[in-house]
């Protein structure tokens, strides 16, 4: 992997509803290479989608904040910006497709009004010149007649070509790193697979690196160099695919991995992970996976452990690791 274009430092985000401010992101932290593609993976709830809105700054509440070490993109701190500047790196920098295109696209405005948008925005040219772009980058995520799609509204795509057209709105100003929340969703399973297909293509034809916001280890099998596993709003494993797929050091990551189901004949039963993921607002002290945890030790339930390196530059925040083979 080359060096890394997206730096994320202690990461974290806010909730101010109460006398006491509520951690719902803690102090998340991660680098991301040219064109690699990491799967942010977990349960609903752990604070994926709202880590990724973090680093684009668009946060859906008033009531949240964000704090932090830095956020490096494009040799700029993010989290130091001003709004203006910000606005500036979103989509030229950093873009994001959003789970359902059908509440991010406009219904009032044309597929290739809403790509001209920012491509106008950042590059200062006319409504020609834009449309010209838009027609090229909806070929380019495999729209059929471009030119023609162009001035279609959204209720007129279907719901793959609406997830094309929602990429084509991130990719209109070319930006380096694009955040792909749960892509496939409600798709079925051969659109799902075109979709995955068109996001390694953009990354192989655009050098684009990608952050992929999914449950399904399945898509991050097919697609991810990388995963980053979080649970309870923090990062509990990150490393290569290959290694943490096949050697989980965290008691959450290996049992992700075994809820998988396996192949043959089927006549196993499916393995699941007992119990439920913690309140926010009631985390049990200590590693917040104790009250799940088959493995638990000393001091588990006391100290909340810190990401440490492992083998095969794997990082788990466990006091425990598993040993190779996802065995204690």
């Amino acid at each position: 992997m080359s060096s890394p274009v997206l730096q994320v430092r202690e990461l974290s985000v806010l909730a101010h509803n109460g006398p006491t401010p509520l951690t719902l992101v803690d102090r998340l932290s991660f680098d991301l290479a040219q064109g690699e593609i990491l799967g942010l993976v977990g349960e609903s709830g752990s604070g994926k989608t709202l880590a990724c809105r973090a680093l684009m700054r668009l946060l859906p509440s008033n009531a949240l904040s964000i704090e932090g070490t830095a956020v490096h993109l494009a040799g700029q701190n993010l989290l130091a910006l001003g709004e203006a500047d910000m606005r500036a790196m979103r989509g030229r920098q950093i873009g994001m497709v959003f789970q359902n295109p059908s509440s991010h696209l406009d219904p009032l405005m044309r597929i290739g009004e809403q790509i001209g948008e920012g491509i106008r925005q950042h590059q200062q040219c006319t409504r020609r010149e834009a449309r010209a772009q838009a027609i090229e980058v909806l070929r380019q995520v495999g729209i059929p007649d471009p030119q023609q799609r162009v001035d279609h509204f959204a209720h007129e795509f279907s719901g793959g070509m609406r997830q094309r057209a929602m990429i084509a709105v991130a990719l209109g100003c070319e930006p380096r790193v694009l955040i792909a929340d749960e892509p496939t969703t409600a798709l079925d399973v051969t659109v799902q697979a075109q979709i995955l297909r068109l996001l390694l293509e953009l990354r192989d034809r655009r050098g684009l690196s990608l952050i992929l916001i999914t449950h399904d280890l399945g898509v991050v099998a097919q697609t991810c160099d990388s995963i980053a596993v979080m649970y309870a709003g923090r990062l509990c494993e990150h490393g290569r695919k290959r290694d943490l797929l096949a050697r989980p050091r965290h008691p959450y990551s290996a049992g992700l991995v075994a809820c998988q189901p396996a192949g043959g004949a089927g006549l196993e039963p499916l393995r699941t992970i007992g119990g439920q993921p913690p309140l926010l607002s009631a985390l049990p002290t200590g590693c917040r996976f104790n009250p799940r945890c088959e493995y638990l030790g000393p001091g588990c339930r006391e100290v909340m452990p810190d990401l440490q390196a492992v083998e095969h530059g794997q990082r788990v925040a466990c006091h425990y690791p598993l040993a190779l083979g996802g065995q204690p």
